[in-house]
This record gives C-alpha cells, sequence and structure tokens, in this order.
C-alpha cells in the first residue's frame, strides 16, 4: 500500500491514540509506574510526542541517547490528539498554507502545539521516503497532556533492546513481527488540511 506524503501512522483504538516519548530514567520510571509524569517532568517547556515507535528508536537511539535511556508509550486520548491537531501550527514557513512569513510568525506565536513532518524511518533508522508527524505541545496543551490525556503510560525500553538486538543479529523479520502495529490514523481534511502543502 502506497504511503502518504504526509500522514499519522498510529497505534490506536476507537477512543486512544499511542504516542512515544523519550527520558531520562528518573522521570520515566517513575511515569511508567504510576501512570502520570512525575512533578519533576516540565509543564512550562515544549514537549515532543510521536505516534511513530521507529521514529522514535532513530531519535532516541533506541533508548541509549543521553537523557532519553527510558522510552515511554503514552496512550492519549484521540479527542485529546485532535484537540492538539486543531491549534497546531507548523514548525517552518510554507509558502503554500501560508499568505506570508509575517501571518506565519503570528500563527506560531500564539499557537499551543506545533507540527512538524519529519522523514519515517526504517528499521535500520535509514530515512523513508514519506514523512511522520511529531507533534510539539506548550502551554495549555502541555498541561492538557499530561492531566486530561494520559490514559496510560508504559515503558517499552525492553521491547526497544529486543527489537535492535534483532535488527543487530539481522533477523529483520522476526524485528518486525515485534514492532506496534501501526496504523493509518482517521484525521480528515478538518484536522490536517492547514498543515499538509
Amino acid at each position: 500500500m502506497e504511503q502518504p506524503q504526509r500522514g499519522i501512522r498510529a497505534l490506536h483504538t476507537a477512543s486512544t491514540i499511542t504516542v512515544y516519548q523519550a527520558y531520562t530514567p528518573g522521570i520515566g520510571v517513575p511515569a511508567a509506574r504510576h501512570g502520570r509524569f512525575p512533578a519533576t517532568w516540565r509543564r512550562n517547556r515544549m514537549t515532543w510526542i510521536k505516534p511513530s515507535f521507529l521514529w522514535m528508536m532513530y531519535r532516541s537511539d533506541w533508548g541509549t541517547g543521553a537523557g532519553q535511556e527510558t522510552v515511554l508509550a503514552v496512550e492519549i486520548t484521540r479527542d485529546g490528539f485532535d484537540w492538539a491537531l486543531r491549534h497546531s501550527c507548523l514548525s517552518s514557513y510554507v509558502p503554500a498554507l501560508h499568505p506570508d512569513r509575517g501571518a506565519w510568525q503570528r500563527e506560531l506565536k500564539t499557537a499551543t502545539t506545533r507540527v512538524q513532518w519529519d522523514p519515517e524511518r526504517d528499521l535500520n533508522s535509514r530515512p523513508l521516503p514519506y514523512r511522520s508527524l511529531q507533534l510539539g505541545l506548550s502551554g495549555e496543551a502541555s498541561a492538557r497532556y499530561a492531566d486530561e490525556w494520559t490514559v496510560s503510560i508504559s515503558d517499552v525500553t525492553p521491547l526497544a533492546r529486543e527489537i535492535r538486538a534483532l535488527v543487530d543479529r539481522g533477523d529483520q523479520d522476526a524485528a518486525r513481527r515485534l514492532l506496534p502495529q501501526e496504523q493509518p490514523y482517521p484525521a480528515g481534511d478538518e484536522l490536517l488540511a492547514h498543515l499538509r502543502p
């Protein structure tokens, strides 16, 4: 099946979507243990969530990057995720979507969420010819994410290590079978028209 150039592929149910983040053990371990981010998690800074497991593996070097040793699967409500998309602005200026650079800058200044479309990755962290969404949350969106939208938080670091070990041994098929079963997320034009040129 041909992938859209810019699409959201994610593990999702009728009411939730799973996104990924990576933290130090000091934040990640208690977050997974209690199903909530600890008091040390800072609500006043932008936090980036990624629906793509393999993009998170690329970004965190399979949970071995400095400060990213604990990989979390955060299940959030689809209502919350859709709210974030509705209130988002692209993190870079796109002439086909913005009347001019000034209009984009004004929109960026007031938006509580930002969107980047980055190349999706394969099991070897090589870029693929289509892009996946990264969603930056700040202000109201960050607080809602932590306090309202989060349904559960799981530590998937052992899964990341197991898949990485299989890749390193050359067993791509076994590694692929362990990947989260991400499917196209049903976000229509109403949610994505302002984000896709």
